[in-house]
């Protein structure tokens, strides 16, 4: 089964980009020629990242070894903290397996409140409905005269 592999290189005295425009071709050839499936470059604000798909880890070892490699990754930027080389992708790529889903957390669980009562017109009777009821006794000022 195929490994991607990833070298992060990040920005140090000088732009990880220029490093990247530096040892960019030797890196490509290299992969290739050591039976590299895929080859790529990422870059970002931080650096660059170029991850490469061999078929086994003995071609990723023979590559690893080769002395244009070496060079190149000898000659990073910041060459205390600014490589950075693992299995996989880079940490903003995919994941290489789609995620399970998750179990929902304990606060969606609570209970959702009571549906309020739907309001209606009843259309079904022919008689207009009592106002006079539902307003409550009805007071008339009528003016008699004697």
């Amino acid at each position: 089964m195929a490994e991607w592999w990833s070298i992060e290189v990040l920005n140090g005295d000088s732009p990880a980009r220029q490093w990247q425009a530096t040892y960019s071709s030797d890196l490509i050839e290299a992969a290739l020629t050591n039976g590299a499936r895929d080859a790529t470059w990422h870059i970002d604000s931080w650096g660059v990242a170029f991850e490469v798909r061999f078929e086994d880890a003995s071609q990723w070892q023979a590559f690893r070894a080769l002395p244009a490699v070496r060079a190149a990754l000898d000659s990073v930027p910041d060459p205390v903290n600014g490589l950075l080389i693992y299995p996989g992708r880079g940490g903003s790529s995919a994941a290489g397996r789609p995620r399970r889903p998750r179990p929902a957390p304990s606060a969606a669980s609570a209970a959702l409140p009571e549906p309020e009562p739907e309001h209606y017109l009843d259309l079904t009777s022919s008689a207009p409905p009592d106002y006079a009821e539902a307003a409550g006794p009805r007071v008339s000022y009528v003016a008699c005269s004697p």
